[in-house]
């Protein structure tokens, strides 16, 4: 398993399919700033509010030259519905073999919590750990926050836009 890129490394390049089936990849993004957060699923309540927080900040993210990009294994038809649903005006990128979330080492083993099935609790699982990442215009990682609430996220990512 790929560690989470330090500060000042070149964030690892991808190419994905969007919430509209388009094509990005993050070189695309050059001269802008990027917030790539990871979530592990749609329409979940913590997924929920991150997703929501970034799109509440959405106006003060365009102002200091960033963008946002949510990625987790959803498929497009779940990021679309979600998207639609919640209004969220970023782009929900498609990680379905879990290619981006690994090559930015949150592709990590969970523990089922109290929030699981009584059967589950303490079994463990492969899921997406909740993160982002602040990539500067050249492509650097200026930021790298794994195992974050949903609420510091967004406000943690935006602290260091500036």
């Amino acid at each position: 398993m790929a560690e989470a890129p330090a500060v000042g490394a070149s964030a690892p390049d991808f190419t994905a399919t969007t919430d509209t089936g388009a094509t990005v990849t993050l070189s695309d993004f050059r001269g802008k700033r990027v917030i790539l957060y990871f979530y592990p699923q749609d329409d979940t309540p913590g997924c929920t509010t991150q997703a929501c927080g970034f799109r509440d900040a959405y106006p003060t993210i365009e102002e200091k030259n960033a963008v946002v990009l949510g990625v987790s294994p959803d498929g497009q038809k779940s990021h679309a519905t979600f998207k639609t649903k919640h209004n969220l005006p970023f782009t929900l990128l498609v990680d379905e073999d879990h290619t981006i979330a690994e090559a930015y080492g949150v592709w990590t083993e969970q523990t089922y919590g109290a929030w699981a099935e009584p059967s589950m609790v303490g079994r463990t699982y492969m899921g997406v750990e909740r993160s982002h990442f602040v990539i500067d215009e050249a492509g650097k990682i200026a930021q790298a926050e794994v195992k974050i609430e949903p609420e510091a996220s967004v406000e943690k990512a935006i602290a260091a836009l500036g």
